[in-house]
């Protein structure tokens, strides 16, 4: 199997993984459901499981990796058949496969961990949800992300944005260039088979003899 699919193949799962995050914080004592806040919560156990991972924030991980000179950005993974504007701010589509995988082997254990104390009836509420994940990733060893990180996701969408544009012109230059060197190719091709038809079409001098 090659490396994007079986990246892929994780993140599929890894996909599953997180709903079923969501879910279990949905069971916070004091969880407000609303938009942002959940947003914001969410977004934070994200990138503490991220920097455990990586030693970078999303925002910081995307603008350390986002490169428009490198093949697909730079990205390792990407919805559809190439790599759009849409993906680029999504800071697993920048994990090797290795990254991935420790991503999920860290989310899954969390979980076993995190159902056990709910199924054990605990009132957790999201403060304390958010320090278990803490506890849980210094007891595996794992740098804990204390802070909101160095770029933040506002300054760090307008750079990338930047980058991908320069990337999609470079892009829709080297496609221009290959249609115009198969046209090339194709229009050679097609007068090779002409001249060889009215070769073989002409009469021959012994032919032409009275």
């Amino acid at each position: 199997m090659e490396l994007l699919e079986r990246i892929q193949a994780i993140r599929a799962s890894e996909k599953r993984f997180y709903q079923k995050v969501r879910d279990l914080f949905a069971t916070a004592a004091d969880y407000d459901g609303t938009a942002e806040t959940a947003r914001r919560f969410f977004q934070t156990i994200q990138n503490k499981m991220l920097w455990a991972v990586t030693s970078h924030t999303a925002a910081e991980l995307i603008a350390a990796r986002a490169d428009p000179a490198k093949a697909n950005m730079g990205l390792t993974g990407w919805s559809g058949d190439r790599v759009r504007k849409a993906d680029i701010v999504t800071a697993k589509n920048y994990l090797a496969e290795a990254e991935v995988q420790e991503l999920n082997r860290l989310v899954s254990a969390f979980l076993d961990l995190a159902a056990d104390r709910a199924q054990r009836r605990q009132q957790t509420t999201m403060a304390e949800w958010m320090r278990f994940v803490d506890d849980y990733l210094k007891f595996t060893d794992r740098p804990v992300l204390a802070h909101a990180g160095s770029v933040s996701h506002d300054r760090m969408q307008p750079t990338v944005s930047q980058r991908y544009q320069a990337f999609d012109d470079a892009r829709r230059e080297n496609e221009r260039h290959l249609a115009e060197q198969e046209y090339e190719q194709d229009t050679e091709a097609e007068l090779k088979r002409i001249e060889t038809d009215l070769r073989s079409q002409a009469p021959s001098r012994r032919d032409g003899v009275a």
